[in-house]
């Protein structure tokens, strides 16, 4: 019995050991901050603006890597069954964590118990854009067009179940037209077709969208947020037209559930050092971040929200995927 009792004090031992030198320790090797969508879009953008300052304040060199496929469940699947150290985050976009639990059925993980909050960075818009010498200058020309050939006028999206494509259907509803939806694997290769010509219109996120919009490569026609964008203001809103056609995408960080408290925190302060920057705020802002601060408790909070929100609009637009 006493050798049994020393045997599982030595275990004991070793164990608060082992989570005293992890504390110690952390980090101590690359972190890998999955964004599990295509290059290009919001998260992709976000992820490599704020990895390089996220390295220097954890003390680890950060590696942003994306694993795009399944509308970002394979992505999030991976973080969500990686092991719970701290060395694999997941830079995710509410399209993937709220909306593809009703657009799927079995995305492969649960949102709210396969992960840990660690910090909400931002929100941002969707534009609806046309390419330059369009006839689709304003929301009233689009909405015209739609009336008179119901069916024919397609807009170009990230991909099936996306908020692109659900503004699209929202917008459809509100106006009382019919849109044609045509998605891609990703905002990139949309935003490619509306530039070349093949589609005449595409909802994007306002950062993988803005540089187009300012080089004058790409006309802006409204925005999906309920107010403009301070990043670019001359922009109408679709809301200021039809008052419940909004919608956003939000940029969070989270790690797989069971993560240590200690690898949690030594995260989140870095991120509090990174957004304290004048320098990385500028540059979030410039792209059209709202960067309104969400505590990670909250964050639960608005997630859950989302998931009954979209989970409502899915349903209205009969999108279903396997």
């Amino acid at each position: 019995m006493n050798k049994k009792i020393a045997a599982l004090a030595a275990c004991f031992a070793g164990l608060l050991f082992s989570i005293s030198a992890f504390a110690q320790t952390y980090p101590s090797k690359p972190i890998t901050m999955v964004v599990p969508q295509a290059a290009g879009g919001t998260n992709d953008i976000v992820g490599r603006l704020i990895a390089p300052a996220f390295g220097e304040a954890i003390g680890a060199s950060v590696v942003v890597e994306n694993r795009p496929g399944a509308g970002g469940n394979i992505g999030t699947q991976s973080v969500a069954r990686a092991t719970k150290d701290g060395y694999t985050l997941l830079l995710t976009i509410n399209s993937a964590q709220a909306i593809n639990p009703a657009l799927y059925k079995n995305p492969g993980f649960d949102p709210i118990n396969d992960f840990v909050p660690l910090y909400y960075i931002g929100a941002t818009p969707y534009v609806l854009v046309s390419p330059p010498g369009s006839p689709y200058k304003t929301l009233a020309d689009v909405i015209s067009a739609a009336k008179k050939k119901p069916g024919e006028l397609s807009y170009a999206s990230a991909g099936n179940g996306t908020i692109s494509h659900l503004l699209g259907a929202m917008l459809n509803t509100s106006a009382g037209i019919e849109m044609q939806h045509i998605p891609y694997k990703g905002v990139a290769p949309a935003i490619n077709d509306v530039l070349g010509g093949q589609v005449p219109l595409a909802f994007a996120s306002l950062p993988s969208a803005l540089n187009y919009i300012k080089a004058g490569k790409l006309q802006a026609i409204a925005i999906s947020s309920a107010k403009r964008s301070s990043a670019a203001p001359e922009i109408p809103t679709i809301a200021e037209t039809y008052p419940d056609c909004v919608g956003e995408v939000w940029v969070a960080l989270f790690a797989p559930a069971g993560t240590p408290v200690n690898a949690v925190k030594k995260v989140q302060a870095a991120m509090d050092k990174v957004m304290a920057t004048p320098e990385a705020r500028e540059k979030l802002i410039a792209q059209g971040l709202d960067l309104t601060p969400v505590p990670p408790a909250k964050l639960v909070t608005l997630l859950k929200d989302e998931l009954v929100k979209w989970a409502k609009i899915v349903k209205a637009s009969g999108a279903q995927l396997d």
